[in-house]
Protein backbone atom coordinates (compact mmCIF):
# COMPACT_ATOMS: atom_id res chain seq x y z
CA UNK A 1 0.00 0.00 0.00
CA UNK A 2 1.72 3.19 -1.48
CA UNK A 3 1.65 5.77 1.70
CA UNK A 4 -0.53 9.14 0.82
CA UNK A 5 -0.14 12.25 2.75
CA UNK A 6 -0.91 16.28 2.07
CA UNK A 7 1.56 18.83 2.39
CA UNK A 8 1.79 23.09 2.56
CA UNK A 9 4.17 24.60 -0.45
CA UNK A 10 4.36 28.48 -0.02
CA UNK A 11 4.04 30.20 -3.72
CA UNK A 12 4.95 33.71 -4.49
CA UNK A 13 1.70 35.16 -4.45
CA UNK A 14 1.58 34.17 -0.86
CA UNK A 15 -0.64 31.66 -0.92
CA UNK A 16 -0.42 27.90 0.34
CA UNK A 17 -0.56 24.78 -2.36
CA UNK A 18 -1.96 22.16 -1.13
CA UNK A 19 -0.46 19.35 -2.43
CA UNK A 20 -1.07 15.50 -2.08
CA UNK A 21 1.34 12.88 -2.26
CA UNK A 22 1.07 9.19 -2.94
CA UNK A 23 4.62 7.66 -2.79
CA UNK A 24 5.67 4.02 -4.02
CA UNK A 25 6.61 1.66 -1.56
CA UNK A 26 9.98 0.69 -3.14
CA UNK A 27 12.21 2.34 -5.60
CA UNK A 28 11.15 5.65 -7.69
CA UNK A 29 10.78 5.03 -11.23
CA UNK A 30 10.15 8.81 -12.02
CA UNK A 31 7.55 11.12 -11.14
CA UNK A 32 3.47 11.87 -12.58
CA UNK A 33 1.84 15.38 -11.41
CA UNK A 34 -2.01 13.76 -11.66
CA UNK A 35 -4.49 17.09 -12.27
CA UNK A 36 -7.59 16.89 -10.63
CA UNK A 37 -10.96 16.65 -12.35
CA UNK A 38 -13.34 19.79 -12.34
CA UNK A 39 -15.28 18.68 -9.03
CA UNK A 40 -10.97 18.85 -6.89
CA UNK A 41 -9.37 16.33 -5.90
CA UNK A 42 -12.27 13.19 -5.87
CA UNK A 43 -11.72 9.77 -4.80
CA UNK A 44 -11.39 8.74 -8.01
CA UNK A 45 -8.55 11.42 -8.42
CA UNK A 46 -6.60 9.79 -5.28
CA UNK A 47 -7.21 6.03 -6.49
CA UNK A 48 -5.87 7.25 -9.89
CA UNK A 49 -2.96 8.74 -7.89
CA UNK A 50 -2.51 5.62 -5.50
CA UNK A 51 -2.48 3.00 -8.61
CA UNK A 52 0.41 5.09 -10.45
CA UNK A 53 2.03 4.99 -6.95
CA UNK A 54 1.82 1.06 -6.52
CA UNK A 55 3.95 0.72 -10.01
CA UNK A 56 6.60 2.46 -8.84
CA UNK A 57 5.77 6.10 -9.47
CA UNK A 58 5.99 9.00 -6.96
CA UNK A 59 3.09 11.15 -7.62
CA UNK A 60 1.73 14.43 -6.86
CA UNK A 61 -1.50 16.36 -7.05
CA UNK A 62 -1.61 19.40 -6.81
CA UNK A 63 -5.15 21.62 -5.14
CA UNK A 64 -5.97 24.11 -7.72
CA UNK A 65 -8.33 25.48 -6.45
CA UNK A 66 -6.61 26.38 -2.82
CA UNK A 67 -6.58 30.02 -3.49
CA UNK A 68 -10.43 29.57 -2.80
CA UNK A 69 -10.10 27.10 0.07
CA UNK A 70 -11.84 24.55 -1.71
CA UNK A 71 -10.07 21.08 -2.20
CA UNK A 72 -13.93 18.86 -3.72
CA UNK A 73 -17.06 20.37 -4.93
CA UNK A 74 -20.15 17.59 -3.20
CA UNK A 75 -21.06 15.09 -6.53
CA UNK A 76 -24.40 16.41 -5.97
CA UNK A 77 -23.90 19.72 -6.06
CA UNK A 78 -25.29 22.52 -8.61
CA UNK A 79 -22.94 22.41 -11.57
CA UNK A 80 -23.07 26.02 -12.11
CA UNK A 81 -20.50 26.39 -8.69
CA UNK A 82 -18.45 23.71 -10.90
CA UNK A 83 -18.41 26.09 -13.56
CA UNK A 84 -17.66 28.70 -11.65
CA UNK A 85 -14.94 27.26 -9.91
CA UNK A 86 -13.51 26.50 -12.89
CA UNK A 87 -13.98 29.93 -14.78
CA UNK A 88 -11.57 31.14 -11.45
CA UNK A 89 -8.78 29.40 -12.59
CA UNK A 90 -6.34 31.11 -14.73
CA UNK A 91 -2.92 30.56 -17.05
CA UNK A 92 -0.94 32.05 -14.49
CA UNK A 93 -2.38 29.93 -11.35
CA UNK A 94 -2.37 26.81 -12.68
CA UNK A 95 1.33 26.97 -13.97
CA UNK A 96 2.30 28.39 -10.97
CA UNK A 97 0.61 25.13 -8.83
CA UNK A 98 2.02 22.92 -11.59
CA UNK A 99 5.75 24.66 -11.34
CA UNK A 100 5.77 24.11 -7.61
CA UNK A 101 4.65 20.44 -7.68
CA UNK A 102 7.80 19.71 -10.71
CA UNK A 103 9.56 21.59 -7.87
CA UNK A 104 8.94 19.70 -5.09
CA UNK A 105 9.94 16.17 -7.52
CA UNK A 106 12.86 17.66 -8.56
CA UNK A 107 13.87 18.32 -4.41
CA UNK A 108 12.62 14.55 -3.95
CA UNK A 109 15.77 13.79 -6.85
CA UNK A 110 13.25 13.39 -9.84
CA UNK A 111 15.22 14.73 -12.96
CA UNK A 112 12.74 16.38 -15.73
CA UNK A 113 12.91 13.54 -18.61
CA UNK A 114 11.66 11.64 -15.96
CA UNK A 115 8.36 13.73 -14.94
CA UNK A 116 4.98 13.45 -16.43
CA UNK A 117 1.79 14.76 -16.14
CA UNK A 118 -1.94 13.13 -16.68
CA UNK A 119 -5.47 14.50 -15.81
CA UNK A 120 -9.13 13.39 -16.44
CA UNK A 121 -11.63 15.66 -18.02
CA UNK A 122 -10.67 18.95 -16.49
CA UNK A 123 -7.25 17.73 -15.31
CA UNK A 124 -6.65 16.02 -18.92
CA UNK A 125 -6.82 20.19 -20.25
CA UNK A 126 -4.58 21.40 -18.04
CA UNK A 127 -2.19 18.38 -18.73
CA UNK A 128 -2.01 19.29 -22.23
CA UNK A 129 -1.68 22.81 -21.84
CA UNK A 130 1.20 22.42 -19.22
CA UNK A 131 3.03 19.69 -21.98
CA UNK A 132 2.65 22.79 -24.27
CA UNK A 133 4.52 25.29 -21.98
CA UNK A 134 7.13 23.08 -19.97
CA UNK A 135 9.63 20.98 -20.74
CA UNK A 136 8.75 17.21 -19.13
CA UNK A 137 9.10 13.68 -20.19
CA UNK A 138 5.65 12.60 -21.55
CA UNK A 139 1.59 13.85 -20.49
CA UNK A 140 -1.33 12.19 -20.89
CA UNK A 141 -4.94 13.45 -21.72
CA UNK A 142 -7.98 11.55 -20.82
CA UNK A 143 -11.48 12.75 -21.83
CA UNK A 144 -9.83 16.32 -21.85
CA UNK A 145 -12.68 19.18 -22.67
CA UNK A 146 -11.87 22.70 -23.86
CA UNK A 147 -10.98 21.58 -27.03
CA UNK A 148 -12.61 24.48 -29.42
CA UNK A 149 -13.72 26.63 -26.72
CA UNK A 150 -11.88 26.76 -23.52
CA UNK A 151 -12.63 25.97 -20.47
CA UNK A 152 -11.66 29.59 -18.59
CA UNK A 153 -11.46 32.68 -19.82
CA UNK A 154 -7.19 32.80 -19.74
CA UNK A 155 -6.72 29.04 -21.18
CA UNK A 156 -6.07 28.86 -24.57
CA UNK A 157 -9.05 25.63 -26.42
CA UNK A 158 -6.87 22.68 -26.66
CA UNK A 159 -6.52 22.92 -30.55
CA UNK A 160 -4.46 25.97 -30.07
CA UNK A 161 -2.15 24.51 -27.77
CA UNK A 162 -1.69 21.30 -29.17
CA UNK A 163 0.67 22.24 -31.90
CA UNK A 164 2.97 23.63 -29.29
CA UNK A 165 3.62 20.40 -27.21
CA UNK A 166 7.18 20.33 -25.96
CA UNK A 167 6.81 16.31 -24.59
CA UNK A 168 5.19 13.08 -26.01
CA UNK A 169 1.54 13.15 -25.68
CA UNK A 170 -0.99 10.79 -25.55
CA UNK A 171 -4.90 11.69 -25.76
CA UNK A 172 -7.40 8.81 -24.92
CA UNK A 173 -11.56 9.55 -25.26
CA UNK A 174 -14.44 7.06 -25.13
CA UNK A 175 -18.05 6.90 -26.20
CA UNK A 176 -18.54 9.57 -22.48
CA UNK A 177 -20.53 11.76 -25.14
CA UNK A 178 -18.31 15.05 -23.33
CA UNK A 179 -16.58 15.80 -26.50
CA UNK A 180 -18.14 15.68 -29.87
CA UNK A 181 -16.35 13.21 -32.34
CA UNK A 182 -15.80 16.08 -34.82
CA UNK A 183 -13.67 18.15 -32.21
CA UNK A 184 -11.59 14.87 -31.25
CA UNK A 185 -10.46 14.45 -34.63
CA UNK A 186 -9.72 18.38 -34.88
CA UNK A 187 -7.52 17.49 -31.42
CA UNK A 188 -5.68 15.39 -33.45
CA UNK A 189 -4.86 17.04 -36.27
CA UNK A 190 -3.50 19.62 -34.14
CA UNK A 191 -1.35 17.07 -32.00
CA UNK A 192 -0.14 15.21 -35.20
CA UNK A 193 1.41 19.13 -36.63
CA UNK A 194 4.12 19.13 -33.01
CA UNK A 195 7.32 18.31 -33.18
CA UNK A 196 7.09 15.12 -30.58
CA UNK A 197 5.40 12.04 -30.56
CA UNK A 198 1.81 12.04 -30.00
CA UNK A 199 -0.94 9.26 -30.22
CA UNK A 200 -4.66 10.29 -29.96
CA UNK A 201 -7.02 7.00 -29.45
CA UNK A 202 -10.87 6.78 -29.15
CA UNK A 203 -12.17 3.49 -27.64
CA UNK A 204 -15.54 2.18 -27.96
CA UNK A 205 -17.26 2.31 -24.68
CA UNK A 206 -17.51 4.55 -21.67
CA UNK A 207 -15.23 5.14 -19.20
CA UNK A 208 -17.58 5.31 -16.41
CA UNK A 209 -19.75 2.08 -17.70
CA UNK A 210 -17.46 0.04 -19.54
CA UNK A 211 -14.89 -2.15 -17.31
CA UNK A 212 -12.89 -3.09 -20.82
CA UNK A 213 -12.84 0.67 -22.49
CA UNK A 214 -11.29 1.87 -18.42
CA UNK A 215 -8.99 -1.11 -18.50
CA UNK A 216 -7.42 -0.20 -22.30
CA UNK A 217 -7.03 3.59 -21.20
CA UNK A 218 -5.39 2.51 -18.25
CA UNK A 219 -3.00 0.18 -19.67
CA UNK A 220 -2.42 3.07 -22.22
CA UNK A 221 -1.70 5.39 -19.98
CA UNK A 222 0.96 3.02 -18.00
CA UNK A 223 2.35 2.07 -21.34
CA UNK A 224 3.02 5.48 -22.61
CA UNK A 225 4.82 6.75 -19.69
CA UNK A 226 6.76 3.45 -19.31
CA UNK A 227 7.92 4.37 -22.91
CA UNK A 228 8.64 7.72 -22.07
CA UNK A 229 10.01 8.12 -18.59
CA UNK A 230 13.33 6.59 -18.64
Amino acid sequence: MSERRTELIPLADGSELRLTVAEPDLSVRGGIVVVHEARGVTDAVRQLAEGLAAEGWLVVMPHLYHRDGADELLADGDSDQVRDQVQRLSADSVLADTDASFRWLADHHVTGDRMGVVGFGLGGSVALIVAARRDLGAAVSVAAVGVLGAVSDTLPPLVEAAPELRCPWLGIYGEDGLVPDEEIEKLRDAAASADVATDLVHLPGSFDADHDAAAEGWTRTLNWFDSHLR
